[in-house]
């Protein structure tokens, strides 16, 4: 009588060896997440010091705070190197000790212990996207804001910077201004409203300007007050109080648009959404969720071109030279990932190539280089 263990998949089952390639492989990656975030952490902690702190009068306590909302979104950024550097160092390690030759003298296939290692970074992947990303993400907008208020409390009102919002719809927009922003009594100041409307084909065409000394969001209108406007061909007509609809949160009177790092990965296709009716590019969004949907191939293709490079035996020699080319090769392969990244953002190339093209390099280039080194 067949079993129900042996009517499983092959593929699914961890075996013995499965298991201690998988403990192997997680001790290697954290201790290389642990160095790479130490570095992360120092760096950002010294440029913090020098930038903010420099300007407000702030303790250690207090930077290693905006540190530690800032450091998070750059580790996740690096997190492709760890999984390079923690899995070349994990096999290198059985290599060394001789592991590896026992299991392949065994019979061992070496798909059999490297595309679990390669599965294991796939579901990490898949928990960074949709829960260690937006955490990191919802820490560094905390640093941003925390950033831009402690700057703006050190240059004063002196000089305010004027804000722009655009916002609308298929039928209407509208582009505001306002000389100053009032964030304790959530209002903007000098603030003038250019209408546009738009007709069945698509046409723009300018509708009116109103100027008012100050507008409030609220309940999804813009409350005006003491407010003039004036439509073509018409005099001016001056109101007290002028509501106006709006298509805007509450809190984005002040914030249209999160810089799309600070954007989390369930935000994003709203976001996309607002941007777009907002008349604006949508290109760094649809590029950033794009970037995050291919992050567990990434990491997969990785671990997998790690394990590739550290499958010579030692006794053959050049063990270090290829865990070096692996290294040369998993930078390479990063600075495609920056270009295609600049490209995407210049709309010279649609952003889903732009961020699935170097994954799908790496992993085409990892699978190469396995069946080279196991199949000849």
């Amino acid at each position: 009588m067949t079993s129900r263990t042996s009517l499983r998949a092959p593929w699914l089952r961890l075996g013995r060896i499965e298991r201690y390639i998988l403990v192997q492989q997680a001790r290697a990656l954290a201790i290389a997440l642990g160095v790479i975030a130490a570095l992360i952490m120092l760096i950002d902690f010294v440029e913090i010091s020098r930038g903010v702190g420099s300007d407000v009068d702030l303790s250690g306590l207090r930077i290693l705070g905006l540190m530690l909302l800032k450091s998070p979104q750059v580790i996740i950024q690096l997190l492709p190197f760890v999984f390079l550097f923690g899995t070349l160092a994990a096999f290198v390690g059985l290599n060394r000790r001789s592991e590896l030759i026992a299991m392949r003298a065994a019979g061992v296939s070496a798909w059999r212990f490297v595309l679990p290692a390669a599965g294991a970074a796939f579901l990490f992947g898949v928990l960074t996207v949709t829960a260690l990303g937006p955490a990191a993400s919802a820490a560094d907008g905390l640093f941003q804001r925390e950033r831009s208020r402690l700057s703006g409390s050190v240059a004063g009102s002196s000089a305010p910077e004027a804000v722009w919002i655009r916002e609308g719809d298929d039928s209407r927009q509208m582009v505001i201004r306002a000389d100053r922003q009032d964030r304790a009594g959530g209002r903007l100041l000098g603030v003038t409203f250019f209408i546009y409307t738009n007709d069945g084909e698509g046409l723009r065409s300018f509708s009116e300007r109103i100027d008012a000394a100050s507008a409030s969001l609220s309940a999804g209108r813009w409350r005006l007050i003491d407010a003039v406007g004036a439509q073509i061909g018409q005099r001016a007509v001056r109101y007290a109080t002028l509501d106006l609809p709006s298509s805007l949160a509450d809190e984005e009177a002040f914030e249209r648009f999160a810089r799309p790092q600070s954007t989390p990965f369930w935000s994003l296709p709203a976001q996309i959404a607002r941007v777009k009716n907002a008349g604006f590019s949508a290109t760094a969004y649809d590029l950033r969720l794009q970037q995050l949907l291919a992050t567990p191939l990434m990491f997969a293709a990785m671990s997998i071109l790690a394990a590739a490079f550290s499958l010579r035996l030692m006794r053959l020699g050049d063990l270090a030279r290829m865990s070096a080319a692996a290294v040369v090769l998993g930078f390479g392969f990063f600075f495609v990932n920056q270009a295609a990244s600049a490209f995407g953002s210049a709309e010279v190339i649609p952003p889903w190539l732009a961020a699935w093209l170097p994954p799908l390099l790496t992993a085409l280039a990892a699978f190469t280089l396995l069946f080279y080194t196991e199949d000849g």
